[in-house]
Parts: C-alpha cells; structure tokens; sequence
C-alpha cells in the first residue's frame, strides 16, 4: 500500500538558506554570516513584562485577531511612526510575518492566479504561492540597483496578476524601493484589481530618513496589506510574533486562516509586545549600521561590485565577475576558509552572495579577511586558466 501526500506539498522546497546553513554546520564551520538574527539580546523591559504576564497566569487562550489593548498600541505606533490610520478592527497579531504573509496569500490566491515578485527575494514567497496553486512572476532587478521600473511591470502584469509582493528594506539586498519605484508600481496598479503585500519586516531599520513605503499609498488601503515582525526590530526572532494591517474586510477573511492555523497567538507574549513600541531601538540602528559602513568598504576595496544597503542587515556583493557559481563559491568558502555566507542562487539571483552582518564586529573583521584571500586566490586561478 502506497501513501499519497497532497501533490502541492511534494512540489514545495525545504527553505535553502536553512539547507545551506545546515551543509556549514556539518562542515565545521567557524564564522556564521547566514541568518537573519539579531546578535543582541532582547531588551530587559520586553522580558520582564512578559515574566509578569507569567506570573499572573496569563496563560488562557487570548482573543483571535489578538489582544485589543495590544491592536490599540499598534495603531498608536503606525501613526506616530508611519502616519497611518488604522483602527484595532485593521490590525492582527500574528505568529511572526511569515504567517502574516502565509495568510495573506492564503486569502487571496485561486489556483493559476499570478504573482508578481521582484528578485531577488525571500524564497518563502515563492513557496507558499505554489502551493497554493498559483503561478510566480519574477521581474529582476538586479540591472537597475534593485529598483522597479515601469517596463519591467508592463511586461509582468496582465489579467491573471492577481499581487505583487514589496520587501523594502529588502532581504537579500538591503535596498529600499526609490519614490520612482514605488510610484511605477502604484501607477501599475491603482486602477487594477491587484493586491500589494508588504513585507516591512526591516522598515524600522533603515540608514537614511525614514519613512513610509508603498503603505504611503492610502487611496488603495483596501488593497495594501503590511506584513510585520518583531524579530528584527527589537531583537525578538525566537518570540515569533508580529502583525498584518490590512482593511477590515480583509482582515475578516485572514483571520479564519489565522485562526485554524494557530487559533491565536500565545497570550503572555502579547504583553510584552505591547512594551516595545516603547522602545528606543536606535542603538541597534546605529550599531548596524557600523558593520554596514566597514564591510562594505571591504568589499568595494576587494573589487566586487556591490549596492550600499539602505537598511536591513544584509549586503549582497556580485561574484559575475569570478566565473563561478554562488554555490560553489559559499562551499568552497564553507570548507576552505571555515567562513558561512548564504549563496545568491536563494534569492534567484545565482551571480550574487547575501552576507549577513548582524554578528560581531570581531566575526565580520575575521570574515573579510578570509573572503578577501578566497577571492584573490579565485582571480588567480581564472586568470592562469585564461594564460593557459
């Protein structure tokens, strides 16, 4: 007797990045620039009120959509931070945003459905929109500094596109979408049926003047749904907790999903949810930002060429130039020189290398030493190959 899995499932990938990650640690390496997680600890205040919670045995199952209090002080912060008028009905707290995200997708994909990504991009997306039966649309952004043009969008969009999903600042590259950009996409859209998920997870932080993204855009606010975390804003990956804004029609809809995948988020945690918003994370801004300014210095001085990251604590070098896969070049990397990046080919862009910097100061020294020997000794070999 032969079991049988839903088809969808058996088409969907184990995430690469954890893959690869996994293949560094088997292979003894030393210095780890692959995931996305804070090096700091998550702040005393957040800590101590969820321990509270605890303690006065917040323990029971919470409202749905999440704790109203809590919605309440989401909506305070996206108007002070974002500008943004949100009522607690607009706001649901979520498992992280991947559920956030997961949800969304769930509420409005039908199957042959199409969804237009720009790449690079979190492979999560991807993912999730095949299983759901739905087709993906990649636009490249890699020949333009990672921004949408016009063109590039008249050639994706048709009576099928259903969504476009935004990630600025975004992971792999840390770039944030230009007014141009986001002006192409809302022209692009505003008089189409077409939902935009955006994925803010990184929008708090952010190098330069910060201000809104494509949510700016509220004459669509029935179409924007903003996918949040706390995970990389207030050092919080392991607490897996954040929120989706969207209408309240839609939100109506996403929370059935939500609700039958996790029923609702865990109660004491949403009590030091509340607590952040209060917050000054500018010192873990500004500490990214250091590591940012050094290793790309490093980087231009070894010869890649590389966009300056915006925001986010990601860079993401191109290796065209080396002749060889991004792939090869992390193994190689992994088994040579004990150093763990995540290769580009993640993100659908194989001529690049995402190289996370939310470690050490002491590890992101150690590890442009070893890249920059690694590829001087790969321009020496192409270079004997060319001679030969």
């Amino acid at each position: 007797m032969q079991l049988k899995y839903n088809e969808q499932i058996l088409k969907v990938t184990e995430s690469e990045i954890r893959k690869f990650n996994d293949y560094a640690k088997e292979n003894n390496a030393e210095y780890y620039l692959t995931l996305g997680e804070p090096d700091f600890y998550t702040p005393d205040q957040i800590v101590n009120k969820t321990i509270e919670a605890l303690n006065n045995h917040k323990t029971k199952y919470g409202p749905t959509p999440g704790n109203l209090s809590l919605r309440k002080k989401i909506c305070e912060f996206e108007k002070k931070f974002n500008k943004l008028n949100y009522n607690p009905n607009e706001v649901l707290i979520t498992q992280g945003s991947t559920e956030a995200i997961t949800s969304a997708l769930f509420t409005i994909l039908n199957p042959n459905d199409e969804v237009i990504i720009p790449i690079p991009a979190y492979p999560m997306y991807a993912e999730i929109v095949k299983y759901q039966k739905a087709n993906v649309i990649n636009i490249d952004t890699s020949n333009n500094n990672f921004q949408i043009t016009k063109e590039m969008l008249d050639n994706a969009i048709n009576e099928k596109t259903k969504c476009i999903i935004l990630t600025s600042p975004n992971n792999p590259t840390g770039s944030i979408l230009s007014d141009e950009s986001l002006e192409n996409v809302y022209n692009a859209v505003k008089d189409k049926p077409i939902f935009i998920i955006c994925d803010d997870v990184y929008n708090q932080i952010v190098y330069k003047d910060k201000k809104p993204g494509f949510v700016k855009y509220q004459d669509l606010k029935d179409r924007i749904i903003v996918c949040q975390s706390y995970s990389k804003s207030y050092a919080m990956p392991g607490w897996r907790c954040g929120y989706m804004l969207a209408s309240e029609e839609f939100v109506f809809h996403a929370k059935k999903i939500h609700q039958y995948m996790i029923v609702a988020l865990n109660t004491f945690i949403q009590d030091g949810m509340e607590v952040a918003f209060d917050i000054d994370n500018q010192y873990m801004i500004d500490s990214y930002k250091m590591r940012r300014d050094y290793i790309y210095d490093r980087l231009v001085k070894m010869g890649l060429d590389v966009v300056l990251p915006d925001g986010a604590f990601y860079i993401f070098p191109s290796i065209k130039k080396l002749n060889i896969s991004s792939l090869e070049f992390c193994k190689r990397l992994v088994r040579d020189y004990k150093v763990a990046i995540i290769p580009g080919y993640c993100f659908s862009n194989d001529n690049f290398i995402r190289i996370s910097y939310c470690v050490s100061m002491d590890i992101i020294k150690i590890a442009c030493d070893r890249i920059e020997e690694f590829v001087n000794k790969l321009r020496n070999e192409n270079n004997k190959q060319f001679l030969s």
